[in-house]
């Protein structure tokens, strides 16, 4: 169904529009060879669409959540892997951004400016092998050196490293004084105490050569640590900086897939003739009805982070359990509605020359994505009946 949207937004998403059909033509090959699309990178920066949520003074395109959200979606259409890559570096210089617009921060400035001047491109790398990536601890070790930290240990779901300049990682601190910290911070990939793995094949988003990353003795300085934390903590800065902005960035990828396997298979059915047939009918309807929820839930959530409400408003659990909610509507009804749109594509989804199988794929990955579905519902129904999964710190009202 069409978008209402603001002059803004429309301007935002037709600029996604022209790399998304672009990337489109790209997307195959890439499945298919399982490499990283670098030519991609190169159109979204000169065309500035890599500064999409830069604040406008400081060089970007000022994109507020809700601007972002329809540009994500329409990109996705295009070749959801490098929409979903991206977003590990334009959803975290949304969430400084709109830090640095509060508190005016001159560090953070600096960087945000180096970001707008495509002098780095970021990747989150937070995911390990046999933990939950709820950002309240981390196998992954830090200890502490003069001048900073020794950071070792391997990292999984490495997205956008095959292009990143730098990312955010985390590491567990045994404190002597405060005891076990997660300690967030900002490592240079470039380093040669970091070593990438060429080890991503897997079923669907292959674009995206999430590979593994290890540090072995990574020297981190002690101005590099953006933040800290208790271990097993929810924490309203990790809200705050990155599940508002992150969650609603996924969901909109994932939304952008169910988009692009609609409208490819509305125009199948008008070409063989059968888009009057009832359920046919019935069958896009349904697709639409998911497509549509996952979009008012996204807005909503995109004004309760631009107007404040959610920092201001709620809990920390209650925050966090808002943004699983979130991400878990949107890349299950996508996972749905690419099941559903099979009942008219019929064989076609099966072939693998046709976009709508890679579209399948690629959707599978979104359950288990962060938060995963199991957390997400843990989380979110704990918060429902009042039971306190982990403490709080920081936040309005805890």
């Amino acid at each position: 169904m069409k978008q209402c949207l603001t002059e803004r937004q429309q301007q935002f998403v037709e600029l996604a529009a022209k790399l998304a059909d672009t990337f489109a033509e790209r997307a195959d090959e890439h499945d298919r060879d399982n490499t990283f699309p670098f030519e991609n990178y190169e159109d979204m920066r000169s065309t500035g669409f890599l500064r999409l949520t830069l604040p406008e003074e400081l060089g970007g395109l000022g994109a507020s959540p809700a601007e972002a959200i329809p540009a994500f979606e329409r990109l996705a259409q295009g070749d959801a892997a490098t929409a979903l890559a991206v977003n590990m570096h334009i959803s975290p210089l949304g969430q400084w951004s709109a830090v640095w617009r509060r508190t005016r921060d001159p560090r953070l400035e600096g960087f945000l400016r180096a970001a707008a001047r495509d002098e780095l491109v970021w990747a989150a790398v937070t995911s390990e092998i046999g933990s939950p990536n709820l950002m309240t601890d981390a196998r992954t070790t830090a200890t502490a050196v003069e001048g900073g930290f020794l950071v070792n240990g391997r990292k999984n779901f490495g997205t956008n490293t095959s292009v990143a300049t730098h990312c955010s990682t985390t590491a567990r601190y045994e404190d002597p004084e405060r005891g076990p910290l997660l300690l967030l911070l900002r490592a240079d990939l470039s380093d040669p105490a970091v070593t990438i793995h060429q080890n991503w094949d897997m079923l669907g988003m292959r674009g995206t050569q999430s590979n593994d990353v290890e540090f072995t003795d990574l020297f981190v300085p002690s101005e590099n640590v953006v933040h800290s934390l208790p271990v097993g903590h929810l924490d309203a800065r990790v809200l705050e900086t990155v599940f508002a902005w992150a969650m609603p960035a996924f969901g909109a990828v994932y939304n952008g897939i169910a988009v692009g396997a609609l409208e490819w298979t509305k125009r199948q059915a008008v070409r063989r003739g059968i888009a009057a047939d009832t359920l046919i009918l019935d069958t896009i309807a349904r697709v639409e009805i998911l497509v549509e929820q996952s979009r008012a839930v996204l807005y909503r959530h995109a004004e309760e982070v631009g107007s404040g409400m959610l920092r201001e408003q709620l809990g920390v659990q209650e925050g966090l359990a808002r943004c699983a909610f979130v991400k878990y509507v949107c890349t299950n009804n996508a996972v749905e509605a690419l099941t559903t749109l099979v009942e008219v594509v019929g064989g076609a989804s099966y072939v693998r020359k046709l976009p709508f199988e890679r579209m399948w794929r690629d959707a599978q990955a979104g359950p288990f994505m962060p938060f995963a579905n199991h957390a997400a519902r843990e989380l979110i129904g704990a918060t429902s009946v009042g039971v306190e999964l982990a403490p709080t710190t920081g936040g309005a009202r805890g």
